[in-house]
Parts: structure tokens; C-alpha cells; sequence
């Protein structure tokens, strides 16, 4: 038996390559599927069965396309309703997988469909769960995606999850193991670990949500207690999980298309394209074309593009470094964003000679930040989540976080400069390509962030814990 986590940094998550005897099964693969394709041909084996722990807020699931190209089942749990071929497993329905067998035991709450898969081994013993959004290491699934579908409340999803825990996880003994699908960096929970794997036993002890004595009520409010909004592409995702996608050799084909500077231009006038550009953030600072979004792929490039772009079907325009356009295109394609028409052939240095006008940001390092904040005093927005800003800022510093930046476009000066800051750079860069985007020129970008801020010795305010009062 062979169990292999392929995990995705970028989405912090988690997919499972599991093979015995010659059979294989993937649990919630990502879009593009050649490598477990490949894995299985690797492996002299054949893909039996793709397993989905649930319908997929965060990332658009290869399901439909591994299907079709290996001819493998896809299941789900109860409760599930798709527009494709698939086997809706009943509570407690075994699959045999060569030497092992993986049951479906239906963990509703974060969705109603959930379903966690335990694995049992050669000789019947539970191995390991893959839990899905269920179970994260240090957390659970957040309960209030699934409120419209479901009919229920977030406080009766969290509820349901509640029962789901106690009756199909926890019973399991301490030393099975838990694959999850998500990771800390993910919006589908609050509090998990930065590990991937760990043995039921020990969540037992650290997840707070696992607690023997925790009542319902405790649950609830604990589970509840200071969700943000989910970002606005989920319930897109959603839909395309449900309903089926574009082929993803169709999405690249589109999107790899070459184009002139001109062509780059007319293209982006006729069709309303956004114009992402992709490079790194100091690239971008020094020259970009006018109006267009940094978002830099070596940051969390998918999340923050589902976070800032509310429409999947919104047409894009990609400035990317050489060598990497298909590499942006797959990522795009992974949050649903299948609409990117081309790219600018030869990058921003094509734009630049071609004579076309461009557009940059006013950047200066910390120090610079700090000789500028002794002389006069000009307002200063964090761009960072607020429980970042709450732990600790700069004094009479704005918080207006990145993840809702539009919700506070009416807050910056239109007649003052004023600088932005995130914690090392990348945040505040994306945050200022879209505050010029909407006509506001007069920003300051702090290059490094409160990172530097913080070595330089700028005066901030920090998080006192209430207990530790006197």
C-alpha cells in the first residue's frame, strides 16, 4: 500500500495518491491531472476511483477530466447532487481498492454532502481517515458555506458538524491517521497547524474543536465566533464542481495565445480584459501598464486572485515573467479563472519599447518611512488581515485589510499623499495596484513592510492580553 500526499502550497491543499495492488484511488485531485495520470503509470497501476470529500468552495476539483481521460468513478458522499456521472455512496458503503478497503462515512456539517473516507488496511485495521473540509489538524470546517444550499442556519451546520465529530471521528482509535485537505493559509477554517499529517490521538489534545467535555453550545459558539466573509468566488467554484468545466487543455490553448503590444492594447479595449500582471512585486513597481492589477505569482497568487476578482468569467490579459505564462494560466484555471485570452508577448519590457506609456509606484524603504513620519505626520493604511493589525501597529496607523480593500476605497485621500504597508511587501503592492486603479495616484508603498518597519524602531502599539492587566 502507497499513500501520498501531493500538496498544494499555494491553496494550502491537500490531494491523496493512494495505490495497493494495482489499483489506485486520488482524493480530491486538483485541475490538472496528468501527474497523478502519470504517478499511476509510474506505479504500473490503474486509477479505480476518485474520491470527493465534498463540494470544493476554494479550488476547482480535476474530478470530471481524470474521469473521462482514466475512466475512474468518481464518488461522493450523500446528500451529493451532480450534473455529471457519479456514484452517491450511501453512510458506511465500502469500496475494495486492491488489498484495502475505504469506507464512506458521511461527516455532514461544514457541507451536507461532507463524507470522511476511512481506510482500512490489508488486515482490516483502520489506518488512516482523509477528512476533507471535516477535520483540519488544530480546527474544523467553517460552517457557513453551505447555509443557502442547506436551508440550515451556520449555528445548525455547526451543530450538525458537532454530531459528526463525536459519532464518526472521534470513536476511532488515537493512533489513525488524519490527511486533511486544507492547511493553515486556507479561508475554509481559522486556526489550523502549519502540519499536514498527524495521528487522531493527538488532535484529540490540541484541536480545540475536539474537546471530550466541549457541549454543543460551546461548539457552536467557538466554531462561530469571528468568521470572516468567504471570499466571493467560492460559491462559483462550487458550481463548476457541481455542474462540470471547460477542459483544461482548452483553458491553456486559449490563454497561451502570444500578442504584440498593439495587439496586447486593442485587445484589452474591446473585450473590458483586466490586465494581470503577474511579476514580482518590485518588477511591477518600477513600470507596469496603466490600470493594470499586480498580483504576483510567487506570493499566494490563486487565492488572492479569487479574493480581488469577484467574477471567474471576467477576461484577462496576463503580463507574466518569461517562462511562465502556462504556469500562471494552470494556477488561474485552479480557482475557475478560465477566461485569460493571451499574454503580452516579450513581457513589460515589449510594452516599454514599443513606446507605449506606463504607469509606476512611488516605493521607499523603511527607514526612508521613518525620517518622513518624524517631519510630518500622514496617514498610514495596514493592509494586513486585522487580527495582524490587532496583534500589533503602528500608532494611529488605518487598518483597511486586502481582502476587503474595495469595501474601503472611500477611505483614501484623494488630495494628501499617503503611504500603505502590508507585513513584508507583496499585500500593499496589490493593494496600491488597484487604488490606482480606481484614479488615486498619491500613494506611498513602504517597501518591506512592518517586517522593516519593526527593525527600523517606528513606534507601535501592542496587543496587551486582557488577563495580563494588573
Amino acid at each position: 500500500m502507497k499513500i501520498e500526499q501531493i500538496y498544494t502550497g499555494c491553496l494550502a491543499q491537500g490531494a491523496y495518491y493512494i495505490e495497493s495492488n494495482g489499483e489506485v484511488a486520488i482524493i480530491d485531485p486538483l485541475r490538472e491531472v496528468q501527474p497523478y495520470i502519470e504517478k499511476a503509470q509510474e506505479d504500473n497501476a490503474k486509477i479505480k476511483y476518485i474520491f470527493e470529500t465534498h463540494f470544493h468552495a476554494d479550488f476547482v476539483s480535476g474530478h470530471v477530466t481524470l474521469a473521462k481521460e482514466t475512466g475512474a468513478k468518481i464518488i461522493y458522499g450523500p446528500n451529493a447532487n451532480t450534473s455529471f456521472e457519479a456514484i452517491i455512496a450511501k453512510d458506511g458503503q465500502e469500496f475494495k481498492l486492491g488489498d484495502i478497503t475505504i469506507i464512506a462515512l458521511h461527516t455532514p456539517g461544514h457541507t451536507m454532502e461532507s463524507t470522511t473516507y476511512l481506510l482500512r488496511d490489508i488486515n482490516g485495521k483502520d489506518h488512516a481517515i482523509f477528512s476533507g473540509d471535516t477535520l483540519f489538524l488544530g480546527d474544523v470546517g467553517r460552517p457557513d458555506l453551505a447555509q443557502k444550499a442547506a436551508h440550515l442556519t451556520q449555528e445548525e451546520l455547526a451543530e450538525t458538524l458537532y454530531d459528526s465529530l463525536r459519532t464518526k471521528i472521534m470513536p476511532l482509535a488515537d493512533d489513525v491517521i488524519v490527511y486533511p485537505a486544507h492547511g493553515a493559509g486556507s479561508a475554509c477554517g481559522k486556526n489550523m497547524m502549519k502540519e499536514t499529517v498527524d495521528t487522531l490521538g493527538n488532535q484529540k489534545k490540541m484541536n480545540y474543536a475536539l474537546r471530550s467535555d466541549m457541549t454543543k453550545e460551546e461548539f457552536v459558539k467557538e466554531v462561530t465566533d469571528g468568521l470572516l466573509p468567504p471570499p466571493l468566488y467560492f460559491p462559483l467554484n462550487v458550481k463548476m464542481n457541481k455542474e462540470g468545466y471547460t477542459d483544461i487543455g482548452d483553458v491553456l490553448e486559449r490563454g497561451t495565445k502570444p500578442l504584440s503590444p498593439k495587439e496586447f492594447e486593442n485587445l484589452a479595449n474591446e473585450t473590458g480584459a483586466i490586465v494581470l500582471d503577474v511579476r514580482h512585486q518590485n518588477e511591477y513597481v518600477k513600470g507596469h501598464i496603466p490600470r493594470s492589477i499586480f498580483i504576483g505569482i510567487d506570493g499566494g497568487f490563486a487565492p488572492w486572485v479569487g479574493a480581488l476578482i469577484a467574477d471567474v468569467q471576467q477576461p484577462i490579459l496576463l503580463v507574466t515573467p518569461e517562462g511562465r505564462v502556462e504556469e500562471t494560466i494552470t494556477r488561474l484555471s485552479r480557482v475557475g479563472f478560465d477566461h485569460t485570452l493571451g499574454y503580452l508577448e516579450g513581457g513589460f519590457e515589449a510594452w516599454k519599447a514599443s513606446g507605449a506609456t506606463y504607469d509606476t509606484i512611488t516605493s521607499i524603504s523603511a527607514s526612508e518611512f521613518k525620517n518622513r513620519m518624524e517631519n510630518q505626520e500622514l496617514p498610514v493604511f495596514d493592509v494586513r488581515k486585522e487580527s495582524e493589525f490587532v496583534a500589533e501597529h503602528i500608532d494611529n496607523a488605518h487598518n483597511s485589510p486586502l481582502d476587503f480593500i474595495n469595501d474601503y476605497l472611500a477611505h483614501f485621500p484623494e488630495n494628501q499623499p499617503f503611504y500603505v504597508h502590508c507585513a513584508g511587501g507583496y499585500r500593499s503592492v496589490i493593494a496600491a495596484s488597484i487604488i490606482k486603479s480606481r484614479g488615486i495616484h498619491n500613494l506611498i508603498d513602504v517597501a518591506g513592510g512592518f517586517k522593516d518597519i519593526k527593525e527600523v524602531g517606528i513606534k507601535t502599539t501592542e496587543y496587551v492580553c486582557p488577563s495580563t492587566l494588573k
